[in-house]
């Protein structure tokens, strides 16, 4: 028995299109990857029931979700089963002679992950694959969480690139068919949270549907993910369908990748290649850990070439695997490097370049620096030096002052030196014109 089609199913006609134009070769086999959440099984749904499809393999499609078996064996015996063959010890051959004698016939392997990710079993997994590639008029289409495609099987070109969150517009769309009639300020936030992950779309809407905007905004900065975990499965729960991810091999058996992993949360920018290197964090192959995350689309590098984090993968990482301070300091000590060099050159040609650094960092200076201004931490006073740093840049670049330049009175009256109060009093005066001071005599 096959899915229902997806009713809810915006901003996937392009790769939709692509997967039709790819069923105008004899016998395709496509791969849909990217992270969880991503929408891989809807779409591949809305692929069994398109029209064209239906006309051309009738009843002769099969939908097998593939998040019960681990091996070749059970994964022969699961499509066997589908197929309505007698069960037995291994029913590789019966499998593959039931689709030989067939008339064309479309077979799809729902979250193939499961089997293919244990590393004693993925080469049978494989070579299963491959021999039911070699049925020549069987179709194959598997969806399968990370950015690589299963070996031993030729793909059919061009390849589809992993899937990608939604446009705004599909994002809106898939949000108002769910919960309507809402405030659209709040709704901007609300799929800001979501970073237009479907998964996450989905959920939130619902939660809205029944809550609100304003009350679930407010359990978020409470909750966080946990908001939208209480489904049961990795289609009603975002924690369960992240942490799926997090126990692939391919992150566990690369030493370093957690670390890296912990560290993005905490950095909305993301980082290019020569910052994870620049920035002398003590992470052994570090761009091998990068390539791990992306290979399992924890991660994804952006058009300007930086490893970014999706925002629900972010907080569930930081909640459960929070960076550690060392690391934290580290990035600290970069980024302030990265701030005096250019405060030094300020006005000058080769200023630049470190603009646009600067620029490309500018959320995850923020960040690292909250996570200093507590009170009693060992980096309190290099955070406000950065702070005031930062907020130069702010001010400078048309964007403002910064909301936590206001919280470093608060810091003094607890604990300051009189060399770092000068400099912000400093600092101040600096940036008069822009922001008078109330009340000077206070100073």
């Amino acid at each position: 028995m096959l899915p229902s089609e997806p009713k809810i199913f915006h901003g996937r006609d392009p790769e939709l299109s692509d997967i039709l134009r790819l069923f105008h070769q004899n016998t395709p086999h496509i791969a849909i990857l990217g992270a969880g959440g991503m929408g891989k099984t809807s779409l591949a749904q809305a692929v069994i029931h398109h029209p064209e499809i239906t006309a051309r393999y009738g009843l002769l499609r099969f939908f097998v979700a593939c998040d019960s078996v681990t091996t070749g064996v059970q994964l022969a015996a699961l499509i066997g089963a589908h197929l309505g063959l007698k069960s037995g010890k291994d029913l590789t051959q019966p499998v593959l002679d039931h689709f030989s004698r067939s008339l064309p016939t479309l077979l799809i392997l729902d979250n193939f992950e499961t089997p293919w990710e244990p590393r004693e079993s993925r080469g049978d997994v494989e070579e299963f694959l491959s021999l039911l590639t070699d049925v020549k008029h069987l179709a194959l289409m598997i969806t399968m969480r990370g950015a690589e495609r299963p070996a031993k099987v030729s793909w059919s070109r061009p390849f589809l690139q992993p899937l990608t969150p939604l446009e705004h517009d599909a994002a809106l769309q898939t949000f108002h068919d769910i919960a309507d009639g809402l405030d659209q300020g709040e709704v901007d936030k609300i799929l800001s949270l979501a970073d237009n992950m479907p998964l996450a779309i989905n959920l939130l809407a619902h939660l809205v549907d029944s809550e609100g905007c304003s009350d679930v905004l407010a359990r978020w900065e409470q909750e966080k993910t946990t908001l939208i975990s209480a489904g049961h499965d990795r289609r009603s729960n975002l924690e369960l369908s992240i942490s799926l991810s997090l126990l692939s091999p391919r992150i566990n058996t690369v030493p370093g990748t957690q670390e890296l992993l912990s560290l993005l949360s905490i950095l909305p920018d993301g980082l290019s290649d020569a910052e994870l290197l620049q920035s002398r964090l003590p992470i052994p192959n570090i761009l091998e850990c990068k390539t791990a995350l992306v290979r399992t689309a924890l991660a994804y590098t952006d058009r300007q070439k930086r490893t970014k984090v999706l925002m629900p993968i972010r907080e569930y990482v930081h909640k459960i695997q929070p960076p550690q301070d060392h690391l934290i300091r580290l990035l600290l000590q970069h980024f302030e490097e990265l701030l005096e060099l250019y405060t030094k050159y300020s006005g000058t040609q080769s200023n630049s370049g470190i603009r646009n650094r600067t620029a490309s960092n500018y959320a995850n200076i923020q960040h690292v620096i909250l996570k200093g201004l507590q009170e009693g931490h060992p980096d309190l006073e290099n955070s406000i030096y950065c702070l005031c740093y930062l907020n130069s840049f702010s001010l400078i670049t048309g964007q403002g002052r910064l909301p936590a330049f206001m919280q470093i009175p608060r810091i003094f009256l607890q604990s300051c030196s009189a060399r770092l109060e000068v400099y912000y009093i400093t600092h101040l005066f600096a940036s008069w014109d822009n922001y008078p001071i109330s009340n000077p005599e206070t100073l």
